[in-house]
């Protein structure tokens, strides 16, 4: 590997690190802005969200001109394809962050409505997943990047928790339906901010193995519920 390719390879990853980082922090702020019940904090998340946009457009920008000046190959290769499909998840997990800040926005001037601490046990366990995702992409690691995997199945739980408590206190208080729908939508988007860094530590997976896992182990988890005869869940 040349030297000016190392350079900008490391810039890549380092622009990725200080993007992984606005995410972060956006997502823990739009978490803090709902259960504070604080405008100020969730403006702030739906303002900076223009930030986390521009930094995704440059890391593109700069994949492509490594694509093209550098043309790489092999492992250099699959890691600019596998940061051009991380920084994709990044931004979305931004968007997702704005949304709840959004929610956040519209709770603030309703009633107010309990918010369970299965929200910030989900919310800490999703930033967990994002920051070990990025760590084991920088650390070229799939033994944590497969760990990450494994553990979305605990926001899944508490996911599954959530759902049902919320549809609970609609039907005790149908007065408070509005609100509880808007925090249904709130675990959504961190069940899904969660999947994203899912992505990511399947992407890991890719740069060190060379094989595409995402879709690979539901549907290896579909044959074998096929063959017992059994239904998969949705």
């Amino acid at each position: 590997m040349s030297i000016h390719l190392q350079r900008d390879l490391d810039a890549i990853r380092k622009d990725l690190l200080a993007l992984a980082g606005l995410v972060e922090t956006s997502i823990y702020k739009a978490v803090r802005a709902l259960t504070e019940r604080d405008i100020d904090l969730a403006r702030e998340v739906i303002e900076g969200d223009a930030l986390i946009d521009s930094e995704e457009n440059h890391i593109d920008e700069e994949c492509l001109k490594v694509l093209a000046l550098h043309q790489p190959v092999a492992v250099d290769l699959r890691l600019i394809a596998s940061a051009m499909m991380i920084v994709v998840d990044l931004e979305r997990m931004g968007d997702l962050a704005e949304e709840i800040a959004e929610r956040a926005l519209h709770l603030s001037g309703r009633p107010p409505v309990p918010i369970p601490n299965d929200v910030i046990s989900m919310t800490d366990l999703a930033i967990t997943m994002v920051r070990q995702s990025l760590e084991a992409f920088i650390g070229v690691d799939s033994e944590l990047a497969r760990r990450i995997i494994r553990m979305d199945e605990g926001v899944n739980d508490i996911n599954r928790r959530m759902i049902a408590h919320v549809v609970d206190q609609m039907r005790s208080n149908p007065a408070l339906i509005e609100e509880n729908l808007s925090l249904f939508s709130v675990v959504r988007c961190i069940e899904r901010i969660a999947d994203h860094a899912t992505n990511i530590a399947e992407d890991v997976c890719y740069l060190v193995e060379g094989e595409i896992i995402r879709h690979k182990d539901r549907a290896e988890a579909l044959a074998r519920q096929l063959n017992r005869g059994t239904r998969v869940n949705p």
